[in-house]
């Protein structure tokens, strides 16, 4: 038996994604963009991005939202999920994060699919208000803000809303009640708000693979 180490995650996860990804030439393209723009390697593993896109296609999501778009590669998965006449609505902080990612959707053939809006989400999700309700929300932003996204999620959503938020785990720090690292405690008191919140009906999964030791929630609106 293969011992549990991060090297052998990742040559696990390198073989799920050969064999059930595969090789896409624009995807690969999108991780090429960012690696010359500089940007941090923290995009979401391959077999997370196919993930995403089987949650938005099996709930029929056709309008999305996405806060924390970075070089735009999950937003393409996110894009190809919801098809022609979805839309996906993906938030960035950071212009020159956001400069990267509308190229990389163009290049995809997505780009007509998705609008971005550049600023801090805290700031941008208020002016979301009025708009039909989203179908999906991923959440892969800054985790202090989690339980603020979440509000914002079920706010901007209606009965049936899909929430995915990444990155749960934290290397296992996040059952550790004594760490007091701010994204720590930003993802237990996102957690607890998913566990306590009546809106709200969830569960989680801890991840292994190229991206470490992590995990994922999903909600539903309820």
């Amino acid at each position: 038996m293969a011992e549990p180490t991060p090297q052998n995650w990742r040559l696990t996860d390198e073989y799920l994604s050969e064999t059930l990804v595969g090789h896409d030439p624009q995807l690969e393209a999108a991780l090429a963009a960012q690696r010359a723009a500089g940007l941090p390697d923290i995009e979401v593993a391959p077999v997370s991005g196919k993930l995403l896109n089987l949650i938005v296609r099996m709930s029929g999501a056709r309008r999305v939202l996405e806060i924390g778009a970075l070089g735009g590669y999950s937003t393409i998965w996110l894009a190809r999920g919801v098809g022609e006449g979805g839309n996906v609505t993906s938030i960035e902080a950071e212009p020159d994060n956001a400069a990267v990612a509308r190229a990389n959707l163009d290049a995809a053939g997505v780009g007509a699919r998705v609008a971005i809006r550049i600023g801090r989400a805290a700031e941008v999700l208020p002016t979301l208000e009025g708009s039909d309700p989203f179908d999906l929300v991923f959440i892969d932003a800054d985790k202090e803000s989690n339980t603020v996204y979440l509000d914002w999620a079920a706010r901007l959503g209606r009965p049936g809303t899909v929430i995915v938020l990444d990155n749960i785990g934290r290397t296992g720090d996040v059952a550790d009640a004594d760490n007091t690292d701010p994204m720590v405690v930003g993802t237990r008191e996102g957690l607890r708000m998913l566990g306590s919140d009546p809106r709200f009906d969830a569960t989680a999964l801890q991840t292994v693979g190229l991206k470490g030791w992590d995990g994922v929630a999903i909600a539903l609106v309820v």
